[in-house]
């Protein structure tokens, strides 16, 4: 989760939603991937589906057997269906999303009974520091949001 920590903090750096991922074989990481939706207009540009992207690319299969992602926060529908498709067998999750989140925040689509393919879902590793990542993110942009807002006020009063 560390690693994937690292690149929620790319994210960040685009001024992207500092969430990161990455995809693990057999022990070793074999793509990574950090939210780039803004950047690349793309609404499919998450963290998972960028690790997903990658990993499918390496192995030269849309289904990944035998593979683990790990992200730092809950995933969204999109994302849990993406990871549903490739047949993962496992998905670690760091901070929960009461918003969007589809691993049992708000759904659980990994527990559908009646879907072909199950996959292991592990919640809330290293939740607080996925949190906090988040929290400082959005205090940072609203407080920057703030402060041009109060510029342009000054601006206007002058």
């Amino acid at each position: 989760m560390h690693q994937a920590l690292s690149q929620a903090h790319n994210a960040w750096t685009l001024g992207e939603v500092p969430v990161g991922a990455l995809v693990v074989k057999d022990g070793e990481v074999i793509a990574t991937g950090f939210n780039q939706p803004i950047g690349t207009h793309d609404p499919t540009a998450h963290a998972e589906i960028m690790a997903l992207r990658a990993a499918a690319g390496i192995l030269g299969n849309y289904r990944l057997p035998g593979c683990e992602l790990y992200v730092t926060l809950e995933p969204c529908a999109m994302c849990a269906g993406a990871m549903l498709h490739a047949r993962l067998a496992r998905v670690i999750f760091g901070a929960a999303d009461p918003k969007t989140g589809a691993c049992g925040s708000v759904v659980n689509l990994f527990e559908q009974a009646k879907l072909n393919h199950h996959t292991e879902l592990v919640g809330g590793v290293m939740a607080q520091e996925c949190g906090m990542l988040l929290k400082e993110f959005f205090a940072a942009r609203r407080t920057e949001v703030q402060r041009k807002l109060a510029q342009d006020a000054g601006i206007f009063n002058a």
